[in-house]
C-alpha cells in the first residue's frame, strides 16, 4: 500500500456538510477541521456558502466547494447553470453537480452530456466535479456516464452525494479510474469511513475525497498517529 503523509492525505479531502439534517455548527467545525490540518476543500448547502466563505476568508488556500443540482441531479439544466454561476458569485472555487440519473438510466444520453456541458460552460476555469451517485447504477451506466464526463471536460468524476447507502466502494472506484484513465480524476465520496478505506481507494486511482466532518477528523488523527 502506497505511503503517504498526515499532509498528503489532508491535501486530498473535501470536508462536506450537504446532509439535510447538516447543522450550521457542523458546517463551523468543518471549516475549523479544514484549517488546522490544511484539507483541501470544504464543502456546504447553496443556502450556507457565504457563512462557509466567511469562515475561510482568512485561509484562501482552503478552497470553498459548491454544491449543484443536490443532492437529486433532477433539476433541469438551466436551474444548474443559475445555481453554478451564483455559488461561483458566492467565492465557491470549485463545483460538485449530480448527475441526472433518469436521463442516464433511460439511456438519453445527450441530454446528460448537454446538462453537464452547461454546467462546465457555465463554471468557466472552475472545476467541475460530476457526482454520478453510483449506488444507483450499473457498471454499464458508470462507464457512459465517465464517458460523457471525460469528454465534457470536468476535473473529476465522483461516487456519490453521500446521500445514498453505498458510493466509494473498490469496485466502482476501479471501473471508473479504467474508464477515465488519465482524462479526468476519480473522487470518492460515500463511505470512505476510515484511513484504511482512504488509502485502498488511492491505490485503485482515487485523488480526491469526500467525507464529513466527523469521519474526516477520526481519519486525520489517525493519520497523524501513524504517518
Amino acid at each position: 500500500m502506497t505511503k503517504l503523509t498526515d499532509r498528503e492525505i489532508a491535501g486530498m479531502i473535501d470536508i462536506s456538510a450537504v446532509k439535510h439534517d447538516s447543522t450550521l455548527d457542523e458546517l463551523r467545525a468543518a471549516a475549523e477541521l479544514a484549517k488546522k490540518h490544511d484539507c483541501i476543500c470544504v464543502i456546504g448547502l447553496p443556502a450556507h456558502t457565504p457563512l462557509l466563505v466567511e469562515l475561510l476568508d482568512d485561509r484562501p488556500d482552503v478552497v470553498v466547494g459548491g454544491a449543484v443540482g443536490f443532492p437529486s441531479g433532477g433539476q433541469t439544466t438551466a436551474v444548474k447553470v443559475i445555481e453554478t454561476e451564483e455559488l461561483i458569485e458566492m467565492g465557491c472555487l470549485e463545483i460538485d453537480v449530480a448527475i441526472n440519473i433518469a436521463w442516464l438510466k433511460a439511456g438519453m444520453l445527450d441530454l446528460v452530456r448537454a446538462d453537464i456541458e452547461a454546467v462546465v460552460e457555465a463554471s468557466g476555469t472552475v472545476p467541475v466535479k460530476v457526482i454520478l451517485e453510483c449506488h444507483w447504477l450499473t457498471d454499464d451506466e458508470i462507464v457512459a456516464a465517465c464517458g460523457i464526463c471525460a469528454e465534457s471536460g470536468v476535473r473529476f468524476v465522483k461516487t456519490g452525494t453521500g446521500w445514498a447507502p453505498t458510493g466509494a466502494t473498490r469496485e466502482n472506484i476501479a471501473l471508473m479510474k479504467r474508464t477515465v484513465g488519465e482524462r479526468c480524476l476519480v473522487k470518492a465520496a460515500g463511505g470512505v469511513k476510515d484511513l484504511k478505506t482512504l488509502m485502498e481507494l488511492y491505490d485503485l486511482g482515487a485523488r480526491r475525497f469526500g467525507i464529513g466532518v466527523r469521519t474526516a477528523e477520526a481519519i486525520l488523527l489517525e493519520a497523524a498517529q501513524t504517518t
